[in-house]
């Protein structure tokens, strides 16, 4: 069994205090994550067909910021343990995400509600963890950080789209780069919705 990270040996800051060789490291032992670089959500339409590798890593790019610790927003926070980076999450506002918007989408929308052009409102949707580092706890520190980082920065609330996990079950095609359902739980966030059969929506209230 591999040791835990303790969370004395993990930093986490805002991508945007990171450098693009740091988070090209973390990305660059990834999967489906190293050729998504967490567009999906934000490419209009089907996401391999409408844009290329080079498109999406150049918008990743523009949207962390990172080697600019004074720009005024960010797209993900990057996790070091022991100084050396190790994880990446997104979370910033949902409207950021057009893909989330659509009515249609049964991943955010099925069985809810609630206004999707709610500006409060902001989505964690994608966490990894650098090969050499992976099943030692560090997505737990990486969603718990969202929190306080979407907090700070004015959310009302904030979400996740988890996946869930089932002994023998197998995740495939990147599936559970949202994350599982219990890193979101420990993280304090409450299961809202259940859209379908695998997938969940969770939810952290910040309140006024």
């Amino acid at each position: 069994m591999k040791e835990p990270i303790h969370a004395d040996r993990v930093r986490i800051v805002p991508a945007n205090e990171a450098s693009w060789h740091d988070l090209s490291l973390v990305f660059g032992t990834a999967d489906y994550a190293a050729r998504c670089r967490c567009q999906w959500f934000k490419v209009e339409g089907w996401m391999w067909r409408d844009s290329t590798f080079d498109e999406r890593l150049a918008a990743q790019e523009e949207q962390t910021h990172c080697d600019e610790p004074d720009a005024p927003e960010t797209s993900g926070l990057v996790a070091y343990v022991d100084g050396e980076p190790a994880g990446w999450v997104a979370v910033e506002p949902r409207l950021n995400y057009p893909a989330l918007l659509r009515r249609r989408s049964p991943v955010v929308w099925r069985g809810r509600h609630e206004d999707p052009d709610d500006a409060g409102v902001w989505a964690v949707t994608c966490v990894i963890v650098r090969k050499g580092y992976r099943g030692r706890g560090l997505t737990y520190h990486l969603a718990a950080a969202t929190v306080g980082h979407a907090r700070d920065r004015g959310a009302r609330a904030l979400e996740a789209y988890p996946m869930l996990t089932e002994p023998g079950k197998e995740i495939t095609w990147g599936e559970l780069h949202v994350g599982a359902r219990q890193v979101f739980e420990d993280a304090g966030f409450t299961q809202v919705s259940h859209p379908t059969k695998r997938r969940v929506v969770m939810r952290v209230e910040f309140g006024a």
